[in-house]
């Protein structure tokens, strides 16, 4: 993979306290090479996420530094948020960019669970690409249970989690694009009835997984979505799937959220469909973002 550039996109557990994510970011970005494409935090979901990229050496190393950091100061007998999780550091995904295949970062995304078993004592779980088998590929079956009551014993380590740090579920896929819709009601039923009509599990949008939540500090509910293959249902199908919805529940659309980044690609689809999307941020676009932090290395 000479010359290669992917992407990690961990989740870590914490969402409520600056000072402990920014020591996650501060030990990722210790390596030489990571290039940070962004960071964000939720107190609601209490959940952050640290969006980063470089060669497959130090994106491997950065995110096993990350990890350590959370879970020396991540106890999960003390988290509460709404956002589903089984681990400090939660989910760590590797995506292959450019000149690295899927399969070479679920090689990647193999050496780094082990290293997390025998470094930190936490119990891995695969998914995605580099799962074990097709049961434990969906990441919603690996969490399955989450923290307390896991389904799944972990594929190294365990059976029992880790007691404060629970367990890290490491794999690698394609480009995933998170995106959130705010409703303007505090119903939370509302939102968990239009995740359900239009997710593809209950026979909805293909490649959309999504679920109802509460915002309790905005006093909102969301619909929270990830779009698993967004050249089959794109941010636009999804959108006016959740607008067409909650317009016939009589629920205006409080705005979107998006969480990482979002292709170039995608973007210029959801334009062409509808001209709201043409002012859409660019420094949430994944390749506006590498661009500039390579251009400020």
């Amino acid at each position: 993979m000479a010359g290669a550039l992917i992407e990690c996109v961990p989740n870590f557990s914490e969402g409520r306290d600056p000072a402990i994510v920014q020591a996650i970011e501060r030990e990722i970005m210790s390596v030489p090479g990571v290039l940070l494409l962004r960071a964000e935090m939720d107190p609601d979901h209490n959940r952050s996420v640290i969006t980063f990229a470089g060669p497959p050496e130090a994106v491997t190393e950065g995110a096993l530094r990350g990890i350590t950091a959370a879970v020396e100061r991540i106890d999960l007998r003390r988290h509460a948020g709404v956002h589903p999780r089984m681990g400090a550091a939660d989910v760590v995904p590797f995506v292959p960019l450019e000149g690295a295949t899927l399969d070479e970062c679920a090689a990647l995304a193999h050496r780094a669970g082990g290293m997390v078993w025998e470094r930190l004592h936490v119990p891995v779980y695969f998914y995605e690409a580099a799962a074990a088998s097709a049961e434990r590929a969906p990441l919603e079956n690996v969490r399955r249970g989450g923290f307390n009551r896991p389904a799944l014993t972990p594929d190294l380590g365990g059976p029992a989690l880790h007691p404060s740090a629970g367990a890290c579920i490491i794999g690698a896929r394609g480009l995933l694009i998170a995106f959130n819709v705010n409703l303007d009601t505090n119903d939370l039923r509302i939102a968990v009835s239009i995740a359900r009509k239009i997710r593809s599990s209950s026979g909805g949008l293909p490649f959309l997984k999504a679920m109802g939540a509460p915002l309790a500090s905005r006093n909102l509910v969301q619909v929270s979505m990830n779009l698993t293959n967004f050249e089959r249902t794109g941010l636009n199908d999804a959108f006016q799937a959740v607008e067409t919805e909650a317009a016939r529940q009589r629920v205006a659309v409080a705005g979107f959220q998006i969480v990482g980044l979002v292709p170039q690609k995608a973007v210029e689809a959801a334009a062409a469909a509808d001209p709201r999307w043409k002012n859409f941020d660019r420094n949430l676009i994944l390749e506006n973002r590498l661009a500039e932090v390579q251009t400020l290395k």
